[in-house]
């Protein structure tokens, strides 16, 4: 997909919702289980209430990864029904890959050519040629993990370089250099909304991948306020348990519908300011 097409869908939805698909067994309401595939249709149902009100969806690659290959060929239907039937929606496989040269070449054709997603999480540790093998593919899109909200991003993420600049920011530096880098989009986690306007210095356009927002605790009013981008939005927030789980009972799919549509509405206010 072209990110003109992704800044079009933002502008017509007034949203930029990212529905994250993390299928959890456990959670889904308990009638699913008389499906032949109760995470494809759990996935289906939540997918058919809440298209209207997002632009995005991203499955999370380890939750269908666990259940092996039923979970595999539950996310390959997934996947193929977004795109049969809301090809306009933006597609993310959330599997944060990142290897030598030769296999992040195989990892981005079984993600952008047999199973077909947009964009893809990528892991940047092992530098450029690690990440530039994704970004060869046209009009696909890697999503680069630049700033994330778990407890551990300390670790390595704010580690002082040089002239009091954090290592998270100098791989969002050195990746405007990289090959198609125009390809590039980044992780930034909510609950890190503080840096948004650092980090809006270094990547003036380019689009945020938000998780974090509901659940985790993230503000979205911070997250609109020093993030938006006045070119191209530049947003992409994700809402994952907060979409997913809101019921366990068989109005799942209605109030999945109902949340995403208030949260569209939170975003609207943003977009036509």
């Amino acid at each position: 997909m072209e990110i003109q097409h992704l800044i079009e869908q933002i502008e017509k939805k007034k949203s930029m919702l990212c529905v994250g698909l993390d299928v959890d067994l456990e959670k889904i309401p308990k009638h699913l289980f008389e499906f032949e595939d109760p995470i494809f249709e759990f996935n289906k149902a939540i997918i058919d209430a809440t298209h209207s009100y997002c632009v995005a969806y991203k499955p999370n690659i380890a939750f269908y990864e666990a259940y092996g290959l039923k979970g595999w060929k539950a996310l390959n239907k997934t996947i193929e029904y977004i795109n049969t039937n809301y090809p306009e929606q933006f597609t993310i496989a959330d599997a944060k890959r990142g290897d030598i040269g030769n296999t992040s070449h195989m990892y981005a054709k079984a993600f952008f050519e047999d199973l077909n997603f947009d964009s893809v999480t990528v892991a940047p540790y092992m530098g450029k040629d690690s990440v530039e093998p994704f970004l060869a593919f046209q009009n696909k899109h890697t999503i680069l993990l630049g700033l994330t909200s778990n407890s551990g991003a300390s670790d390595f993420q704010f580690l002082e370089l040089k002239e009091d600049q954090p290592l998270f920011e100098t791989v969002l530096k050195k990746s405007k250099f990289w090959e198609n880098s125009e390809r590039l989009m980044y992780v930034i986690g909510a609950t890190k909304a503080e840096y948004l306007k650092r980090i809006r210095n270094i990547l003036p356009h380019q689009f945020l991948l938000i998780p974090g927002v509901g659940a985790q605790g993230g503000s979205l009013k911070e997250v609109c306020e020093f993030g938006l981008s006045d070119k191209t939005y530049g947003l992409l927030i994700n809402s994952s348990r907060g979409i997913l789980y809101v019921s366990s009972k068989e109005d799942f799919a209605i109030k999945a519908g109902i949340e995403a549509k208030a949260l569209q509405q939170q975003m609207q206010a943003y977009i036509e300011k």
